[in-house]
């Protein structure tokens, strides 16, 4: 593990800016710490919340974090006091494509080798508490499934934060005194525990929820939950610290507030409901972020972060760049640096979409531009030009290259947005309209497919949910996160499909649905090549080739 840098600035200076008393700090080291959540109620709780999304990921980069923390940079250089408040890496793609998930540049959160790594050990927390109820289910099935389970109907995987194919579909029980019987591996950041710890908001709730967790039927096809097996105190008891939200830095000193970490394109893709809460507790402004494009992690922060925790964004912010945009626009990844009028108006299509998304929550979005230094002037200019067409302000951030100082134009614009009173929320569908209508609605009004198919097995799962009394819940919809639609392939802003549900899981802790779309997959693969190959260590304990960007 390297060792601290020079210009970090002790952990204690960065709560005392942020307003936390002493009393509510526990460092983890010179340079983190975890912060109680009774500091929620300490603050003055007058922060406004500015949202970060962007358009359909790209393999040309889109910069999302490294936007989200210079923004905050940023608005720090104009006198308020912001706090970045952003998801946790997962070990599985730092090490598999993304090389790093604390931003890039001049505009990255610190320090970034040990926050990428192990960090305070949530993710290994959230893995033990997991993986402690699956080893109580096969416990209560070795000694007589005294809580009625059937074998045949357990429903509750391992998980493990990695990437590895080869455990999507495994046998396990095998040898001994074991139950043979097919189960699967997810990663950890797809885990129900997960998601419960970020929409959890006092430790009573983080237990009940936990309570709630089906963990399959018994014969007679009722479910079975962690607390009937007594379960839900233990794992608890494994999260206590974990459900503590983390506090590190911008490259800058600013306060950050790192907490929780569920995928968007498998999970609800938002950081900790508590870490949000803390940051609007004792900063001006609050900046966090959906994972991936708005109709996935944007569309869910909204429907449902959003809808359980009672808060609602002052402002929407979409980043883009000419690279991506001109590869939706139909330029190969080798040409997106070369000059593509063409290509580049193409592009908007899929930026317009997100926008149209945006405004169906009834939120004005903004557009920030992420700056490459061999970014051409007129092309800059087209997609301007392209805002104001459509009446939404834009603004151009060189966060990458210049940290806080190039992200000032930035600043400006979100800080004037959130200077104007909030929209009253406005969900996507109501929680009493039916599964097959929220799906309809999520489909085709932030995908803009034509109607959704719901297979008879998944149709055949909604009813048991409902039967069993699990209505009014909100849908999370796990699909391809490259395109609008469920076909990866299909980039821009694809016409003339459908999409189609294959199948439909219960999160009835973290109190949703969902809604699996194409082939997502809960246990991602590594790449061909591996960032893996990148990272190595020297004799001094320095991380090389974590951040791929630098």
């Amino acid at each position: 593990m390297s060792l601290p840098h020079a210009g970090f600035r002790p952990i204690e200076e960065v709560a005392a800016e942020l307003g936390v008393a002493p009393i509510h700090v526990s460092p983890r080291g010179r340079d983190m710490a975890k912060l109680d959540p009774a500091a929620i109620d300490a603050g003055p709780g007058t922060g406004k919340l500015v949202l970060m999304s962007a358009i359909t990921p790209t393999p040309a980069g889109e910069g999302k974090t490294t936007m989200s923390v210079g923004l905050t940079m940023g608005l720090r250089r104009i006198g308020k006091r912001a706090v970045a408040c952003l998801r946790e890496p997962s070990l599985g793609p730092v090490f598999g494509i993304k090389g790093g998930g604390t931003g890039g540049g001049r505009a990255t959160l610190e320090p970034e080798d040990r926050i990428n790594l192990h960090f305070t050990g949530d993710l290994h927390a959230i893995t033990a508490a997991h993986n402690l109820l699956a080893a109580m289910i096969d416990n209560d099935l070795h000694f007589g499934a005294a809580s009625g389970l059937d074998p045949r109907k357990i429903t509750w995987p391992r998980v493990l934060d990695a990437n590895d194919r080869a455990l999507r579909s495994v046998v396990i029980g095998l040898g001994g005194d074991g139950a043979p019987r097919e189960s699967r591996f997810d990663i950890t950041a797809a885990s129900e525990v997960m998601a419960i710890l970020c929409l959890a908001t006092s430790l009573d709730d983080l237990r009940e929820r936990l309570g709630r967790i089906v963990v399959g039927r018994r014969g007679d096809g009722r479910f079975v939950t962690a607390e009937d097996l007594g379960a839900h105190g233990a794992m608890a008891a494994l999260l206590a610290d974990a459900r503590w939200p983390n506090l590190a830095q911008t490259a800058e000193g600013g306060p950050a507030i790192v907490h929780g970490g569920p995928f968007a394109n498998i999970a609800h893709g938002c950081s900790s409901v508590l870490g949000t809460k803390l940051a609007l507790a004792h900063g001006d402004i609050a900046v966090t972020e959906g994972g991936f494009a708005f109709d996935l992690g944007g569309a869910k922060f909204l429907d449902i972060k959003c809808r359980a925790a009672g808060i609602w964004p002052n402002a929407v912010v979409l980043v883009a760049t000419l690279r991506a945009l001109k590869m939706h626009g139909g330029a190969p990844l080798s040409a997106v640096d070369e000059p593509n009028a063409a290509a580049l108006d193409a592009g908007l299509a899929n930026l317009e979409a997100h926008l149209e998304s945006v405004a169906r929550f009834g939120i004005t979005p903004l557009v920030c531009i992420n700056e490459h230094l061999d970014d051409r002037e007129d092309e800059l200019k087209r997609v301007l030009s392209f805002c104001d067409s459509r009446g939404v302000r834009a603004a151009r951030s060189a966060a990458f290259a210049k940290g806080g100082e190039g992200s000032i134009e930035l600043a400006e614009l979100v800080n004037d947005a959130v200077s104007a009173p909030a929209t009253a929320p406005h969900f996507l569908y109501p929680l009493e309209a039916s599964f097959a209508e929220k799906v309809e609605r999520i489909a085709v009004e932030l995908y803009g497919a034509d109607g959704v198919d719901i297979t008879p097995a998944a149709q055949k799962s909604v009813k048991t949910y409902e039967d069993a009394g699990y209505r009014d819940l909100p849908v999370c919809v796990a699909k391809a996160f490259r395109s609008l639609s469920d076909d990866p392939s299909k980039l821009g802003r694809p016409k003339g499909f459908r999409v189609t549900v294959r199948e439909v899981r219960l999160s009835a802790g973290a109190g949703f649905l969902v809604a699996l779309m194409g082939d997502v997959m809960t246990m991602p693969g590594l790449p061909r090549r591996p960032a893996a190959l990148d990272v190595d260590v020297d004799d001094q304990g320095n991380i090389r080739g974590l951040m791929r960007s630098k």
